[in-house]
């Protein structure tokens, strides 16, 4: 995940795991309290793995969407409106995408929530806090007459960033839509667990992708609240998707930030390289140095002889293997 750009709202960030309800008001489910006896009215959240199952007024682990008398609503995109926590036009390899329109700038545009947990997150201001209801917002409109205001400083689309922008897929795939019909592109940074439900609502509209491959274990993925198969699910549907796209490929690029002690393993590192190969080798990675964040501030950085040790390895199977914050 990139760090955001020009804050359009400061939050207060909530305790890892479950929403402070002092700060949003709302009850909020977590994965180990997220099946509900049958006896109770409840609805199952199907955007992601998670499968939320929310009583009426509940919130589910991503904090963003909501049971609203039997209908699951994002809480980001209410009465036309998307709540925004960051907006700001960036250089398009700050992404990171390196392969995909070198040089352009992209108007980059941040929400609220994140359907995961992880300890280095630099975006946890946003994406660990609900949707602030009196916020700054904007409604698909407004947002794409603000990219198009903006072509003449070099703007090519929307980059749908920061928090996980997924989580509020219905305010991405109306912007979307409308960036689509007024000939500019789209961009997606996600973490890639998501369904393939909600792929299929984005996937025609979406030019680029960087997808975050946190690591290659499934018990690390477990421990920042993700799924490695859904990951690699939502990768393999993308890559395929992008091939036979009829209007040009879908392209994508791959992030994996190194964690000291966490996934730095040369042998995690290859099991990642050949898996992406298989896929194609020709799929940029991003190999990215890890510095003390939020839950982590004590971990010391990445040294950048591990980062390029495994950059060396992952070239044995991958084309194009490119370092990040060093």
């Amino acid at each position: 995940m990139e760090k955001s750009g020009t804050a359009v709202n400061d939050t207060t960030n909530a305790d890892m795991g479950n929403a402070d309800a002092a700060t949003s008001g709302i009850a909020v489910t977590d994965m180990a309290t997220s099946d509900m006896a049958a006896t109770n009215p409840a609805v199952t959240c199907t955007t992601c793995f998670h499968r939320c199952v929310l009583k009426d007024g509940q919130v589910g682990f991503c904090r963003a969407r909501m049971n609203r008398q039997g209908i699951i609503v994002p809480l980001g995109y209410e009465s036309g409106m998307g709540r925004l926590s960051a907006l700001a036009l960036d250089p398009i390899e700050k992404k990171p995408l390196a392969r995909f329109m070198p040089g352009s700038r992209i108007l980059s545009v941040g929400g609220w929530g994140c359907n995961m947990r992880c300890p280095f997150c630099q975006n946890y201001e946003i994406s660990q806090h609900t949707p602030e209801v009196d916020g700054n917002g904007l409604t698909p409109q407004e947002l794409v007459s603000k990219a198009l205001s903006l072509r003449g400083r070099g703007n090519i689309g929307l980059a749908y960033t920061y928090n996980e922008p997924l989580v509020s897929w219905e305010y991405l795939r109306d912007c979307a839509m409308l960036v689509r019909q007024a000939g500019m592109k789209n961009v997606i940074v996600t973490n890639g667990c998501i369904s393939t439900n909600v792929l299929d609502e984005i996937l025609p509209y979406t030019d680029a992708m960087n997808i975050d491959l946190k690591c290659f274990s499934s018990g690390s993925y477990r421990k920042l609240g993700g799924d490695l198969g859904a990951v690699k699910d939502a990768i393999s549907m993308c890559h395929n998707y992008g091939q036979a796209y009829e209007h040009g490929c879908i392209h994508i690029e791959l992030t994996t930030l190194i964690v000291p002690g966490f996934n730095d393993s040369e042998e995690e590192m290859a099991e990642e390289a050949a898996w992406i190969a298989s896929l194609d080798r020709n799929i940029p990675l991003h190999l990215t140095r890890f510095f003390p964040r939020w839950k982590m501030e004590s971990l010391p950085a990445t040294p950048v002889e591990t980062l390029c040790r495994l950059a060396e390895l992952a070239r044995r199977e991958l084309s194009d293997v490119l370092l990040g914050n060093v």
